[in-house]
């Protein structure tokens, strides 16, 4: 239970999914806290709202961590650095990064609209970078390391159909961790993603997502659309939960994975070697 006994990791998207559940991980092994999630648009889903950012932060302190939570746009560096600036005055530090928060949307690559496209590379490849810009400063001038743990998708390492903007963003966060690597590795900064396949959280359990797997039927649920995710994955499953992921970043986050980095970590139930994809 002390795996990152007092680390302070920084987390993005956390009022729900797998912000939530990698904030909650995390804390349960002894790290602090500091996250932010938007709680506001709608992207074809309906995103994380306050009161979801309210319960983040109850479960965070039941599992008997301390958290900053905040609403920030990825998409603004001010606001993400603010959020971070004010956690380091509470805690002193930031040893963890999480850049987790992203966004999907579907069409056929042609048919994607300039404002969807930029509103997806912007929340899943340069919000990403804000977290990196503001977090990377404190880690460098510290000295005492740290650990960046981006979250990819088997879209980071296949094509994956309709998903246009979200696939290139998701290839680009890998060249991002691999920098990320090589130029924090100096200063002992680690660096390393997770690719999972399709998690049960909002990203997929919406009427946008599941109507892409089972178009015949707009009354349809999850449930309904498993049979047709479990075509993506080897292993006979239709996804994985967030605690899957969250055991890796905990992992990555620990000195057990202390000379691990520029790692890319499939937790997809084999779907990156999939022939073909579902939907």
């Amino acid at each position: 239970m002390d795996r990152v006994r007092g680390k302070v990791a920084f987390i993005s998207g956390i009022a729900r999914g797998q912000g939530r559940s990698h904030a909650v991980a995390l804390a349960r092994e002894g790290a602090d806290i500091i996250g932010f999630d938007l709680c506001d648009e709608h992207v074809g889903y309906p995103l994380a709202r306050e009161a979801d950012l309210a319960e983040t932060v109850r479960l965070v302190e039941e599992a008997g961590g301390r958290i900053v939570a905040e609403r920030a746009d990825s998409r603004d560096l001010d606001a993400v650095t603010a959020v971070l600036k004010k956690g380091i005055e509470r805690f002193g530090r930031v040893d963890i990064a999480v850049p987790n928060a992203g966004v999907v949307s579907y069409n056929p690559i042609w048919e994607w609209s300039t404002e969807q496209f930029r509103n997806v590379l912007d929340t899943n490849l340069i919000g990403v970078w804000h977290v990196v810009k503001a977090a990377m400063p404190h880690m460098v001038e510290a000295g005492s390391g740290g650990s960046f743990i981006f979250t990819g998708s088997v879209a980071s390492l296949k094509g994956c159909p309709n998903t246009g903007a979200y696939e290139i963003s998701k290839h680009g966060v890998v060249g991002l961790m691999r920098l990320v690597a090589m130029e924090g590795a100096t200063h002992n900064i680690r660096s390393n993603i997770i690719c999972p396949t399709n998690v049960r959280t909002g990203m997929i359990d919406n009427a946008q997502t599941i109507g892409l797997f089972v178009p015949d039927n707009p009354q349809a649920t999850l449930d309904d659309a498993a049979p047709a995710f479990a075509t993506m994955n080897m292993l006979p499953i239709p996804w994985v939960t967030a605690q899957d992921i969250s055991n890796g970043v905990v992992f990555l986050a620990s000195d057990e994975a202390r000379y691990i980095t520029s790692v890319v970590l499939p937790i997809d139930a084999g779907s990156s070697d999939t022939i073909s994809m579902g939907g």
